[in-house]
């Protein structure tokens, strides 16, 4: 192979995606110029719906949704999920987006990476409709997100919506009854004894969405995945099937 050549091939290979385990990592830029990393999942079947997932803070999107994205792509589910500008390296994966930064952000500036994930997804996969899935703080943006980009969206899993003091200028629970799609709102049973979450739960139900208390559970996503809870977990899991095919249902 004469140099030449073997210069094209280099670069070829150099603008390929990183492709592993069924997941092509790819970029996008945000409207305030935040270069965001997200993780494609394409479904093992014809796709019927598309998963935006985003995750917890001090986590990235492919640590906290590798274990969870085999089980939605072979019920269906194409999924995306990205490293938002605040989280870390929770959960063993590195968060791209944070590292290129140098810097953590705080939860609520957050919000721009979630709109910025819905308008590529949007252009990505116009054919399918989209379910936004929220963990911790996200589970909170996604609540705000349903309630003000609702196009196209057609439900809403928000896991341990967080409600502290970080999240003072972004509660969901203060848009979420603008909410016009089916919303479930799952939290473990451990964290239904602090005062706060009561409260946001009766909120919620007062509003019309679904409520669902993991027992065993752990706070956000990771309720899903059983090494996290150190205990079986498929009476969570086939609570949020049976929600997801509600409200996207195979063609």
């Amino acid at each position: 192979m004469d140099i030449r050549r073997a210069s094209l091939l280099a670069c070829t290979v150099l603008l390929l995606p990183e492709v592993t385990q069924a997941q092509t990592k790819f970029n996008f830029v945000t409207n305030d110029s935040v270069i965001i990393t997200g993780y494609d999942f394409p479904a093992s079947v014809a796709p019927h719906a598309l998963v935006l997932a985003f995750h917890q803070g001090g986590a990235g999107g492919l640590g906290e949704y590798a274990p969870i994205a085999p089980r939605l792509q072979e019920a269906g589910f194409h999924l995306i999920a990205i490293d938002q500008r605040s989280g870390g390296d929770q959960f063993g994966g590195t968060n791209r987006t944070v590292k290129a930064r140098g810097e953590s952000a705080n939860f609520c500036a957050a919000a721009a990476d979630l709109e910025a994930t819905v308008r590529v997804a949007r252009a990505r996969y116009p054919q399918l409709p989209i379910i936004l899935w929220g963990s911790s703080y996200s589970g909170a943006l996604v609540l705000r997100l349903a309630a003000q980009h609702p196009d196209g969206v057609v439900g809403v899993l928000a896991f341990s919506p967080a409600s502290g003091g970080p999240m003072a200028n972004c509660r969901g629970e203060e848009r979420s009854h603008l909410i016009s799609v089916p919303v479930m709102v799952l939290r473990p049973r451990s964290e239904m004894a602090r005062e706060s979450a009561r409260h946001q739960a009766e909120q919620f139900r007062e509003e019309g969405h679904r409520l669902y208390v993991a027992d065993p559970g752990t706070h956000g996503s990771s309720m899903l995945v059983p090494e996290r809870v150190g205990s079986p977990v498929e009476a969570t899991w086939t609570a949020v099937l049976s929600f997801l095919s509600e409200i996207a249902p195979t063609p």
